[in-house]
């Protein structure tokens, strides 16, 4: 880690940090707070949508556009333009694209589509991850800000290995940045789950993960893929991608940075209570480890 003790965090002239942990926690409410507070926020999932796979959301927008006969008049004349609006706290048009597999009169993607799609986002977010020393070294020379907060997707857990000492991913970034897990409870779970079932979103999963998920739910519902309800998979997944997540998380903390409880993180106000909070979870750290 690049602060191994409070006293190191709290004299080091640059703060970078990295928040990872499952949507819902605090990673951007918090790298909010922090931007309100002069930090510079970089988000992955919005780097994603627009550096890496703007294109592809947009022609999925142009696609759906050309079904239309005005709309396909106009898009042919260059008469009117079509683009994705996506925002820091708005990441809908990189859901949209991203899916459901499913029967596509319900609005779900065909499996393989869904597949194909799921491998764009995992080499999107490598490489929006890796970009993230760049963007330090670029707020603070070419903007001035002393500080940095990185707010991971949920799925960095997905794309790395934390138990391989040599990942390329994290190698780079524990080299430039304090790794810091939000820990929920499993009441916090509860309430997730809750959530989702409520509003189903898309989600990136591992590849093995995925299919493996897939069969399953084809074998208990009898469904064939083409008459699967996109949002029945994806809630049925949900809790299980939660718990698939969980122990990676933890081995990205442990071997990688440190941990937070999301009931403290909830509690932050200011940048000073998140400096604090990392003082206090380095301090935690390093008496156990004596």
């Amino acid at each position: 880690m690049i602060h191994e003790t409070k006293a190191e965090w709290l004299a080091a002239a640059h703060k970078n940090v990295l928040l990872f942990g499952m949507s819902g926690l605090g990673k951007t409410r918090i790298s909010s707070i922090l931007r309100d507070g002069g930090w510079f926020h970089y988000s992955v999932d919005y780097r994603i949508g627009t550096r890496y796979m703007g294109e592809a959301i947009a022609d999925n927008f142009k696609r759906e556009a050309m079904k239309v006969p005005l709309l396909r008049e106009l898009l042919l004349s260059d008469s009117v333009r079509i683009r994705s609006n996506i925002t820091f706290d708005n990441l809908a048009p990189l859901s949209t694209y991203l899916g459901k597999p499913g029967d596509p009169a319900k609005g779900g993607v065909p499996f393989e589509e869904y597949r194909r799609r799921q491998a764009q986002h995992h080499d999107a977010e490598v490489s929006a991850l890796l970009d993230t020393p760049r963007f330090i070294e670029r707020a603070q020379e070419i903007y001035g800000y002393r500080d940095f907060i990185c707010d991971t997707s949920g799925s960095i857990c997905e794309v790395v290995n934390p138990e391989n000492r040599a990942d390329p991913v994290l190698s780079v970034l524990s080299r430039h940045l304090l790794l810091v897990w939000i820990e929920g409870s499993q009441d916090h779970t509860a309430e997730l789950v809750k959530r989702f079932d409520r509003a189903p979103k898309p989600m990136y999963y591992r590849p093995e993960f995925l299919l493996d998920c897939w069969n399953q739910y084809l074998a208990e519902s009898g469904r064939m893929p083409g008459a699967v309800d996109p949002d029945a998979f994806v809630r049925w997944t949900y809790a299980r991608a939660l718990a698939h997540r969980q122990p990676r998380y933890a081995a990205m903390a442990a071997h990688w940075g440190l941990k937070v409880a999301a009931d403290d993180v909830a509690r932050v106000q200011s940048p000073e209570d998140f400096r604090a909070l990392i003082a206090e979870a380095l301090e935690k750290r390093a008496h156990q480890a004596a």
